[in-house]
């Protein structure tokens, strides 16, 4: 249904970098594990990157924006021209995620997956095969050729990254927080009761409202039961800009490239990825425990532990970015401190 390069294998970790990367650690001036997860951050960063020196330094983030049909059951608290206003905002450098990306010198670029959008905007990247999905809560979101388009637009978005470090990758738009909740409660096999959250903000009716939506439209597409393949629950309650970002978490693995995860939204679509390639998951970065309702739930199917919890739930990548400065500091601790040997320090008797 996909096209074939989604399904290609991925490389595997680098065993002989990984266990290089400890034996380091262990002859470095300070106890055994005493900087906790960092060494292991840095020793995982050896050998998904094959190399001696983890590094953290060049890493674009890249925003993918999209529009939903289901907003016009009511689920979002604001309307949907917000999702082109914000990619405005994004490119004009007044939204969060373009604070973050100076402060940390990360290039960031914005692409229109699928908004609303009737033409182009300056400072945006346009690749979309339609102008929004369908609501589905009455018919499947996205043809297969769509769904299919926007796997491909989050190639493209790869390829034009070059050989980066790591990527992060984030997201714009109004609904989408309903796609997301309708794609893990459908790949988890769960209600969307524990899926659905407040999103932009919905009072404890519209989570209700949002999650009966959901329901009734997994059940008219005959997703109510596990077992159904992802590539039918992306095109039946998908969203562009969700298939955008599969499409370059997988590309991204399967050039060696790790990725450092957001929120919800984004860790939907790399559960789906990893549903549709099992061999991209090694290359994944868990950055933050979202406040979004159900974000447990899809990192815990990841298998993922998150670097922070600080009950961020904006969305945009923003959590990946302010969890990046740990990752180099991890980077910068493994390559720069003296070994026992160097300091002329003693090492445990």
């Amino acid at each position: 249904m996909f096209p074939d390069w989604v399904y290609q294998q991925c490389p595997e970790i680098s065993a002989t970098h990984r266990a290089a990367a400890f034996a380091h650690q262990a002859q470095l001036t300070k106890p055994a594990g005493s900087l906790g997860r960092l060494e292991q951050l840095a020793c995982d960063l050896a050998g998904l990157q094959q190399t001696e020196k983890p590094r953290a330094a060049n890493v674009p983030i890249i925003i993918f924006a999209g529009d939903h049909g289901v907003v016009a059951q009511g689920v979002s608290a604001y309307p949907q021209e917000v999702t082109v206003a914000m990619m405005a905002n994004f490119a004009a450098g007044g939204a969060a995620i373009s604070v973050l990306a100076r402060e940390l010198g990360s290039s960031l670029e914005v692409v229109d997956a699928g908004t609303l959008a009737q033409s182009p905007m300056p400072g945006i990247v346009t690749d979309k095969p339609r102008h929004g999905s369908r609501d589905f809560s009455k018919e499947q979101a996205l043809t297969p050729d769509e769904a299919a388009f926007a796997l491909e637009c989050g190639e493209r978005a790869v390829a034009r990254a070059g050989t980066p470090d790591l990527l992060i990758f984030g997201e714009m738009g109004i609904g989408n927080t309903t796609a997301s909740a309708a794609i893990a409660a459908a790949l988890l096999g769960v209600g969307a009761e524990r899926t659905a959250g407040s999103g932009t903000g919905v009072d404890a009716e519209g989570r209700a409202l949002k999650a009966r939506v959901i329901d009734q439209a997994l059940a008219l597409h005959g997703l109510a039961k596990p077992g159904a393949s992802a590539e039918s629950i992306l095109c039946a309650v998908g969203g562009l800009e969700i298939m955008a970002i599969c499409g370059a978490i997988i590309a991204a693995a399967q050039r060696r490239i790790p990725i450092l995860i957001d929120g919800f939204i984004v860790s939907a679509a790399a559960l789906a990825a990893v549903r549709l390639n099992p061999s991209c998951r090694a290359f994944l970065v868990a950055s933050h425990r979202s406040a979004e309702q159900g974000h447990h739930l899809v990192l815990g199917a990841l298998n993922a532990q998150p670097l922070i919890d600080l009950d961020l739930r904006l969305g945009e990548g923003s959590g990946a970015a302010i969890a990046l400065p740990l990752l180099r500091l991890a980077c910068a601790l493994h390559n720069g401190m003296a070994t026992f040997g160097e300091a002329n320090v003693p090492d445990r008797a």
